[in-house]
């Protein structure tokens, strides 16, 4: 079992930053791929941001690029989302997630889920 708790959301204007902070226990982390998912108010959670447990293998949607940075300690059993220049419809509940032998951006291929933290940017 892996637990999963974020940290870090809240209310933000318009060309704000925030870091996103998620906390593992349990299996062991440095074997994972961390996820980081976002369900906006009537929409369906989609992909933002994986880390693979190899180093240097990350993946970015495409509405995040240039803006938002994934990264992770092992040593701490943390992974983050640093998010600048946020906008609008950046608002969401931001969730991390963890998978295990494989590296994915589907949502499915994630078992292990937090509870989610809450992003709002103010226009």
């Amino acid at each position: 079992q892996v637990q999963l708790v974020e940290s870090g959301g809240g209310l933000v204007q318009a060309g704000d930053s925030l870091r996103l902070s998620c906390a593992a226990s349990g299996r062991t982390f440095r074997s994972a791929t961390m996820g980081w998912f976002r369900q906006g108010p009537g929409k369906e959670r989609e992909f933002v941001a994986a880390i693979g447990r190899v180093a240097g293998t990350i993946s970015y949607a495409d509405f995040v690029l240039g803006r938002f940075t994934i990264f992770r300690d092992n040593a701490k059993n943390m992974v983050y989302l640093q998010m600048d220049e946020l906008k609008p419809e950046d608002t969401a509940v931001y969730y991390c997630a963890a998978a295990y032998g494989v590296f994915s951006v589907r949502p499915a291929a994630y078992e292990y889920w937090g509870q989610g933290t809450q992003v709002t940017v103010s226009s």
